[in-house]
């Protein structure tokens, strides 16, 4: 695994990660662990919770996650599209929710198993 400098919008994080992609996805999901209440609200749909995402990524986030091995700012950074990684993240919400029901696991808030998976080695950005 590598280690990579990942920023989108005021996420700047380093992590160690198996590919761009997976550590785009890594550093984007930090932002959304507040978000995954939506998948709590029976009322929502799906697509409202997809929705709901692409709304705050367009608040809040830039069009695009940037991603190096090298640094920071670098202009050979890879960059990722940030709707297609909400929709990877959203995606991947939405299987663990179905996982658990057609498992029969007694129903638990998608709030507090995201609180256990929250991606290991992520480690800030250090204060300049």
């Amino acid at each position: 695994m590598a280690k990579f400098y990942v920023q989108c919008g005021s996420i700047e994080t380093i992590l160690v990660a198996e590919s761009a992609e997976s550590a785009a996805m890594n550093a984007l999901d930090q932002m959304l662990q507040s978000h995954l209440w939506i998948y709590d609200d029976n009322g929502l749909s799906e697509q409202d919770c997809r929705d709901h995402l692409m709304i705050e990524a367009l608040l809040h986030l830039a069009p695009t996650v940037r991603v190096s091995e090298q640094g920071f700012s670098r202009s050979d950074a890879i960059e990722i599209g940030t709707p297609e990684t909400i929709e990877m993240w959203h995606r991947l919400m939405v299987g663990m929710k179905r996982l658990f029901a057609s498992a029969g696991m007694p129903t638990r808030s998608m709030s507090s198993i995201g609180c256990v998976a929250t991606v290991a080695f992520t480690a800030p950005r250090m204060p300049r």
